[in-house]
Formats: structure tokens, sequence, C-alpha cells
């Protein structure tokens, strides 16, 4: 297809400019079953600040409990709910005791009060030591951030990123080198949406600032990227990773490559 087919590519962020490793991260047994997880980091920290108080394995109950209410919310509303507000929520049901007595327990409030400010505090520590771990596995592959450094003399650059922590989705960005060949990054955390919904979609078009018949999404999901590009007007290039075909439901997307690297090959640039 000519250059001039389009005027802007977006990337996806995880598993398409970036490779997130969680079998990197440590085993934890939960449920009688192997999983990986940072939980392992978030202890020490919990044991720090409450003694004998913290009971790991209720922890890890509230904490699934509350894990499967953001998903389900975000999957009935189309929005994002940060790892701030999980691990705020998670906090708030165990209703924990510093060591000098006082509470960290946030009692209910009224919609647009102030949250408790050490529930708030607490919940950032937590999110900082997940997040740090979530970086730690995650990098960039030199053919990947070529191929970037390759297109961006022909179009205008964008990244849409489902991810529930903001600073830690541009720190991974920052970690690629090639941030600044980007003008328009949206975070779903930043904004309070996801795909596959459209207004996020509708978003990232305002601000790069193109017709959207005018970007090429390239995406690994076939649902939140190649559906949800589809939807919104835009052309879309699906991150096979190898797969014999696309899942069935989700439209054919204008081109299918295995890894990030092969783009600039398809561009004819």
């Amino acid at each position: 297809m000519a250059k001039a087919a389009f005027s802007a590519v977006v990337l996806d962020l995880f598993d398409t400019l970036v490779k997130w490793e969680p079998a990197r991260l440590p085993l934890m047994e939960l449920d009688g079953r192997q999983i990986r997880t940072t939980m392992p980091w978030i202890f020490p920290k919990m044991i720090e600040l409450f003694g004998a108080a913290f009971e790991r394995d209720r922890f890890i109950r509230v904490y699934s409990t509350v894990t499967e209410e953001i998903m389900f919310e975000r999957e009935r509303d189309g929005i994002e709910i940060t790892c701030h507000e999980r691990f705020r929520r998670t906090l708030t049901r165990l209703e924990l005791v510093h060591s000098d007595g006082a509470a960290v327990h946030a009692a209910p409030v009224e919609r647009g009060a102030a949250l408790d400010w050490r529930v708030r505090d607490l919940a950032e520590e937590l999110t900082r030591v997940h997040m740090a771990a979530v970086r730690n596995v995650t990098w960039a592959p030199e053919g990947r951030v070529a191929a970037v450094r390759r297109i961006a003399p022909h179009y205008r650059l964008g990244l849409l990123s489902n991810f529930d922590d903001a600073q830690c989705g541009r720190e991974v960005l920052a970690d690629t080198g090639v941030a600044k060949l980007f003008e328009a990054v949206v975070i779903s955390a930043e904004v309070g949406l996801r795909k596959p919904g459209r207004r996020i979609f509708e978003h990232l078009r305002a601000m790069i600032g193109v017709a959207s018949e005018e970007i090429l999404f390239v995406g690994d999901t076939p649902r939140d990227d190649v559906l949800g590009a589809s939807a919104a007007g835009m052309r879309t290039a699906w991150i096979s990773k190898g797969a014999s075909s696309i899942p069935e439901g989700i439209p054919a997307p204008d081109f299918i490559i295995d890894d990030l690297a092969d783009l600039p090959r398809i561009l004819d640039i």
C-alpha cells in the first residue's frame, strides 16, 4: 500500500512496542495453582507496616475479589480503574491498623469527599512497588525500536495503551528511547477510558489532529486493537505473533504482521 494512504501511525504499547515478560516474575501459589505475580514484593512492605496484624492469605483473598470487581466494571462501563484504586479498595476492606493503633481503614465517605490520606498514601506506596516490578520485566526489542525510528520521518506517530498506571506507562515508553518521536500519547489511566471503546480512540485522534481514516492503528490484541480501531474508522495492522488467523467476530485487519519490526516493510519504507 502506498505511503500516501496514511498520514499517521498509532501503536499499542505492551506486546506491540515493548515486550512484557510476566514469566520473569516470582511464582506464588494461589488457590492451589502456581501464578506469576508481584505479590512477593508487596508482602514485605505490608509486614513492615503492620507486623502480626498482616495476614497474607486474607490480603490475597480481598485483593483477588477487588480485582475481579474492577475487571467487571471495566468491561461493563468501558472505563479504566487504576492500580492505585485497586490497592485503595483492598486496604479499605482489610481495616488494618498501624502499630501505634492508628486505623488505616477509610470509613465510607460521601462521593467527592477526600479519601483518608493514610489509605491513599499507602495505596500509592504499594502501587509504586508493584509497578517497579512490572517495569523491570518489560523491555523494547531492538528491532521494534529500529522500526519506530524508520517510520517516524514518514508518518506522524501516536501511542494508545490500556494500562492502569500512567506514571509507569510513560516510564516504560521512555525506556524505549523513542518516546520523543510520538506527538500524541494516551495511557488509559490518564483519561479513565479503555480500548476497545470508541471514545478513547477518538480522544487520540483529536490529539494527533488527523481524520480517522488517515490513521493506521497497530496492535496485538484482536478485540482491543483491531476491533476497537476499526469501529473508530481507522485502518488496522494486527501483530499476530504467529497466529494462523484473526479470531471469529473480529473484522479482518488491513495488514497482518508477526512483529512490529515488520511494519516498515509493509509500509514500503
